[in-house]
């Protein structure tokens, strides 16, 4: 069991490399197989030079820029540039495909008796397999997948467990040291003989159990007598003076000494089971700071995925606005409202220019939009408000043609529909703002003097509800 590797995940959308080759049942042919991981094809893709490759290992040779094709090379049919292996350059083969999925196929898993279609293996089986091989996270084991739970509960040194008696949670191999320093341990006293007796109570009990024996308190010059704490006085003031008494200087020295030696003794005794204790302390330490580690590292992790969540929310929403805004038909309306304040911005210099959202020729056409100078931007700058056309770069622009020449009218529009302001113009072909977008946007062209601020100052039937309506109509002629 421990020689096998683990199973991949299966997936159908071809982020893995091929199938291994035990899975078919019948005999295995060349053209089945990757060139590259030398498996069975899995989402085969063919490449200019003709190869065959696994989606998953075609984008993963390509991922560090162009690369030859090593098949044309062993194979010595290498020719530039069709050997030559680069993102884009191999489209999906899915006559291959559908020969690979209707072939016959065995589960690779050992002890597996599932036959099938490779289609049938990666739809239904491969990921639900009970024989497939997987690695234990807490220990590194090798086990199958119907193994796991028993594993997991009875057989992983790593796994964690509850202690009966305090309920804290500890890892299996530190047992010993949990025990040690567990404050609810059953205790024995040696004295009544009581049973669990919590660690934590267990001073308490043997100071006033009545059986519990102790030295004599007098042990150190001789008296060898253990009493318990109701006849902790069994050493009279008699006995005590006929012990003196009978010693004689030479005895009392060594009497003395032996009483330092035994309290040194007791004294290395207690060090050394309080070093104990500290040891077992400081091991729970280390473990509780091991834990408060890895806990907060899963919360750094999930604050970057929340934070990641957020930002696609946010350029999911930005996109659905500007899909809902858009239009189709070389005709845009763009309503600007709040025009006080935004005035107000562009005077100041805080915001001196507006981009509108993107309006298309056709769907699949010019991608424009509008650049507004509400105090003016070059020769119009505190006397005009600007009004520029911007050529984007768009989805289709490779089947375009390019430069962009389409007559382009811009209007302020009347909101009495009586007087428009309205200026037009033609593209100068020559200019880098009608090429081709090698960038997001080309330099914006238009109209610096397209309106006069006074005109907008005095009352006017532009400006209403503090909101201005820009119009922009794109000759579709010749489109």
């Amino acid at each position: 069991m421990a020689s096998q590797e683990p199973s991949p995940p299966s997936s159908l959308e071809g982020n893995k490399p091929g199938f291994p080759k035990k899975i078919l049942a019948n005999n295995l042919e060349n053209k089945h197989l990757c060139k590259s991981c030398q498996k069975v094809l899995r989402r085969p893709l063919q490449a200019q030079c003709g190869h065959r490759f696994c989606s998953f290992c075609f984008h993963k040779i390509v991922s560090a820029g162009p690369q030859t094709c090593s098949a044309c090379i062993s194979e010595d049919l290498f020719e530039e540039p069709a050997s030559i292996l680069k993102l884009g350059g191999a489209f999906p083969d899915n006559a291959a495909r559908r020969e690979v999925e209707a072939l016959a196929a065995v589960c690779p898993n050992e002890g597996c008796i599932w036959t099938g279609t490779i289609k049938e293996f990666e739809a239904r089986h491969e990921d639900s397999c009970d024989f497939m091989i997987i690695l234990c996270p807490s220990c590194k084991e090798l086990m199958r997948v119907n193994e796991q739970e028993r594993h997991n509960e009875r057989e992983c040194p790593e796994r964690t467990l509850n202690c009966k008696y305090c309920k804290d949670p500890f890892q299996l191999k530190n047992i010993k040291a949990h025990d040690e320093i567990c404050p609810k341990y059953p205790m024995i006293c040696e004295g009544c003989s009581k049973k669990k007796i919590p660690r934590e109570k267990y001073v308490d009990h043997i100071k006033y159990c009545s059986k519990f024996k102790s030295p004599c308190r007098f042990h150190v010059v001789g008296c060898n007598t253990s009493v318990s704490n109701y006849f902790f006085t069994i050493c009279s003031v008699s006995s005590r003076q006929n012990l003196f008494q009978s010693i004689d200087q030479h005895t009392l020295q060594h009497y003395i000494l032996r009483t330092f030696e035994n309290i040194v003794c007791v004294l290395n005794r207690e060090v050394e089971r309080s070093c104990t204790t500290m040891e077992a302390y400081n091991r729970q330490h280390r473990l509780d700071q091991d834990k408060i580690e890895i806990l907060n590292n899963k919360v750094r992790q999930l604050e970057r995925t929340v934070s990641l969540r957020d930002l696609s929310i946010v350029e999911i929403d930005e996109k659905m606005r500007e899909l809902s805004a858009a239009t189709y038909d070389g005709v845009f309306v763009w309503k600007i409202s709040d025009f006080t304040k935004k005035r107000q911005d562009a005077v100041a210099g805080r915001a001196p220019a507006m981009f509108s959202s993107a309006f298309y020729t056709s769907k699949y056409g010019y991608k424009m939009c509008l650049r507004i100078y509400l105090n003016g931007d070059g020769t119009g700058r505190g006397t005009h408000l600007s009004l520029f056309f911007v050529v984007m770069r768009g989805h289709s622009d490779a089947l375009l043609k390019w430069p962009f020449n389409q007559k382009v009218t811009l209007m302020l529009l009347d909101q009495n529909n009586r007087e428009h302001i309205i200026d037009a113009f033609r593209p100068d072909i020559s200019s880098s703002s009608f090429q081709r977008p090698v960038s997001d946007m080309n330099i914006a062209s238009g109209c610096p003097l397209f309106c006069p601020l006074p005109k907008l100052d005095c009352k006017n039937s532009y400006i209403r509800d503090d909101t201005i309506f820009i119009k922009v109509i794109v000759d579709l002629t010749g489109l």
